[in-house]
């Protein structure tokens, strides 16, 4: 298991107490926690803790920055260490079910994989921005298993997957990319899906769900939003291109509507479009949000509805000009 981490002292217990209640054999998993040089107590916290845990096969390194990825240079950096082939990603600031590592080598073991996709979700909070944030979050995951389940896959995330070393090794690694600071899953995963196209699966388990955390202001979820959408430019899959095409035209048309109120079409038309959008949107959320166990809040889903059009449209705007900070460092596009 490799967990890149920066500064993550506030997170690292809450991961480390899931390391330790992790149902699978000591021996069979070593755990690679990589600093991207850390300013606070997370190395400290690491050994402390994985002590007081009695977690075995802990290890601690450096992390070998070599491109504009930090995140990128830290799998990397541990890769290089491994002698195991089968390499499981997640975050520093996630939580993982009890059964995590179990159902991932069931997966392994029935089907032969040389890469799995999982689910991720957020914590869930009272507040309509964290509900916000867990609304836009789980409509990427329920993208990310309705393209699975299609068979054209073109999105993943890197708090929950796996793959094999030797075919990591085998598409080159980050190779391509690694100019971009962020995309460690999403560009691994179209490398993945070009060679291995029929050995990149999903799993689709309660039992699999890891869990992290939404950011706590408008301007750090602005930040984060800007930098997973300026990876989008450079996909290489065209479903993945096409199907942000088509999205981004269906929120602009929807940010747009209010103008022709008085013009092109009536306001019957510019109702049925809208209430369309929301009703089709929210039979995907209701469905991930059903699979993830967490509540139904109607009136924040209608609200968020209405809002995430203009978000989404200034969000994409931004990406294209803007600059954006991650983990306290100013990245370029």
């Amino acid at each position: 298991m490799i967990i890149p981490f920066r500064d993550e002292a506030t997170h690292l217990p809450n991961l480390l107490a899931s390391i330790a209640a992790l149902n699978y054999p000591e021996s069979n998993v070593s755990f690679w926690f990589i600093d991207d040089d850390s300013q606070d107590d997370s190395c400290t916290i690491i050994e402390e803790l994985s002590k007081k845990h009695a977690i075995q096969n802990v290890h601690l390194l450096q992390n070998k920055r070599q491109s504009n990825s930090p995140k990128k240079d830290a799998i990397v950096t541990a890769i290089s260490h491994l002698k195991n082939n089968w390499i499981v990603t997640t975050d520093a600031d996630c939580m993982l079910p009890e059964n995590w590592l179990h159902m991932l080598n069931q997966k392994i073991v029935l089907e032969q994989p040389k890469m799995i996709a999982a689910p991720v979700t957020y914590v869930e909070e009272m507040s309509f921005f964290k509900y916000y944030q867990l609304l836009d979050f789980l409509s990427l995951q329920g993208t990310t298993i309705g393209s699975f389940g299609i068979k054209i896959p073109f999105l993943c995330n890197g708090a929950n997957l796996a793959y094999q070393k030797d075919a990591f090794l085998d598409v080159d690694g980050f190779s391509g990319n690694d100019t971009l600071a962020s995309g460690d899953d999403v560009f691994l995963l179209e490398k993945f899906v070009q060679k291995f196209p029929d050995e990149v699966v999903y799993l689709k388990s309660k039992d699999a769900l890891v869990k992290t955390y939404a950011v706590s202001t408008w301007k750090a979820f602005i930040s984060q939003r800007v930098r997973w959408a300026s990876k989008s430019a450079n996909y290489t899959l065209y479903t993945g291109k096409i199907i942000g095409i088509i999205v981004m035209l269906m929120n602009l048309l929807f940010c747009v509507l209010p103008l022709f109120l008085f013009g092109v079409f009536s306001w019957k038309v510019i109702v049925l479009i809208v209430v369309s959008k929301i009703v089709l949107d929210s039979v995907l959320l209701l469905q991930t949000l059903q699979f993830t166990q967490q509540k139904i809040k109607p009136f924040f889903i209608f609200i968020s509805g209405i809002t995430y059009p203009y978000l989404t449209i200034f969000i994409f705007i931004k990406s294209l000009f803007s600059s954006y900070q991650w983990k306290n460092r100013t990245f370029k596009k």
